[in-house]
């Protein structure tokens, strides 16, 4: 089972030239070896290998005038760099041919040095750990780091990443064995929402943060102050950072407040069971701000892959499971309602519904139908078992695709 655990890196202003470097020379060998496959594409011939392109746009490139910085980084950057451009190609591939479910994937495209995130790969060869806390990275230095927490084994891969608004990471890739949870005789159903952030079957309520409302009147100011500096100058730089800055701390609010509760549930919950929303779709409505601001698919994947590392049951009810047309007591559907249609009383049993608390009694139910259905036959079995090795998703944007047209369930396999 992999893992990714990441750390704030502050790396001085040497290292931090260092590491410009290396993302420039990463950034320049995606680009001309995408070019390369660009043109041979275009001219009708073969596919480019990548053992040419590693033999032309990095071996070689070392000995020309206009390549020859390229000698000054980590050579296993730039190998890592084309073996990220490979894998952009095989999910497309895969996209295309309908070996990947979930979102179709387009081809890869080129890297700017203006993009507001970078990144770079580093292997076991070329990154150590120290003694006193600090990372070596290879080129660069022994970087300072602050560790929130150890490591629970030695590290497979390195990521150093630097985001908008300038502060760096390092995200270590770990291989380490599931944290079985005691077993509960209690499940739950999750009915996500925006008035309240999620209505648990039991009747609780978790209120929604809205962490970008409440931080809306100060992003606007900054972003007046942006709009004024003139374009190019180096007043503008530094109020971009300001912006930046104010919204990352928007993010970390909210993935620390994501962690808090999923883990509660996790913990409390040897079954959870979530409706499958289409948060993209929702996103290009009027309420696209505050979806985004609410942060379901997030959850949801640190809910899923959190369940595969504590052995619990974690199971997706499809998205056109009507739950808040479906009375929870008798079993009636009572047709669709309008959103603002907050309590209803059912026209068979008489049952007066909160319509959230109905919703999440329904995806209860429903999970437990799927389960009792077969697709997961054990708290810690999963689809996979038996045939692959389940890689736990990472917290930081790795959750995985969703299985299009069908629930997904998470557990561990081979138990």
């Amino acid at each position: 089972m992999q893992l990714r655990y990441n750390y704030r890196a502050y790396p001085d202003a040497s290292q931090r030239r260092a590491l410009a470097s290396a993302f420039g020379c990463a950034r320049v060998v995606w680009n001309d070896c995408l070019r390369d496959r660009k043109e041979a594409h275009a001219a009708g011939l073969p596919y480019v290998k990548s053992a040419d392109l590693s033999r032309l746009r990095i071996t070689q490139a070392k000995h020309t005038e206009e390549r020859a910085w390229l000698a000054d980084v980590s050579a296993v950057v730039l190998q890592q760099s084309l073996r990220d451009l490979d894998t952009a190609y095989k999910n497309f591939f895969d996209s295309v041919k309908g070996k990947r479910q979930g979102r179709k994937v387009g081809p890869p495209r080129y890297k700017s040095k203006k993009d507001t995130r970078q990144s770079i790969r580093f292997n076991t060869n070329a990154f150590s750990l120290r003694d006193d806390g600090a990372v070596y990275v290879a080129k660069a230095g022994s970087l300072k780091v602050k560790c929130s927490r150890r490591l629970p084994a030695a590290p497979t891969s390195l990521t150093v990443t630097k985001d908008s608004c300038g502060r760096y990471f390092l995200s270590f890739v770990v291989d380490t064995e599931p944290d079985i949870l005691p077993g509960l005789d209690v499940d739950v159903g999750i009915d996500l929402g925006l008035s309240a952030f999620a209505v648990l079957s039991d009747g609780s309520k978790i209120d929604s943060p809205r962490f970008l409302r409440r931080a809306e009147k100060k992003l606007k100011r900054l972003q007046r102050e942006l709009s004024r500096k003139a374009k190019g100058s180096k007043n503008r730089a530094k109020a971009r950072i300001k912006v930046a800055r104010q919204h990352a701390k928007v993010a970390d609010r909210r993935r620390d407040w994501h962690h808090k509760a999923s883990t509660q549930i996790i913990r409390d919950n040897q079954a959870v069971y979530v409706e499958d929303l289409a948060v993209s779709g929702l996103g290009r409505t009027r309420l696209a701000k505050s979806v985004h601001d609410a942060g379901w698919s997030a959850f949801v994947g640190m809910l899923e892959y959190k369940a595969a590392l504590h052995g619990r049951t974690f199971a997706k009810v499809d998205r056109a499971f009507p739950s808040s047309q479906v009375c929870s007591a008798c079993g009636f559907r009572d047709g669709p309602k309008p959103l603002h249609v907050r309590e209803w009383t059912c026209g068979e049993c008489g049952t007066v519904h909160d319509r959230d608390h109905n919703a999440a009694r329904n995806v209860l139910f429903e999970g437990r139908r799927i389960v009792a259905a077969g697709r997961v036959e054990t708290q810690n079995a999963s689809w996979s078992a038996g045939k692959t090795r389940t890689k736990v998703p990472a917290q930081r944007g790795e959750a995985g695709s969703p299985r299009k047209g069908q629930p997904t369930q998470a557990g561990i396999p081979g138990l």
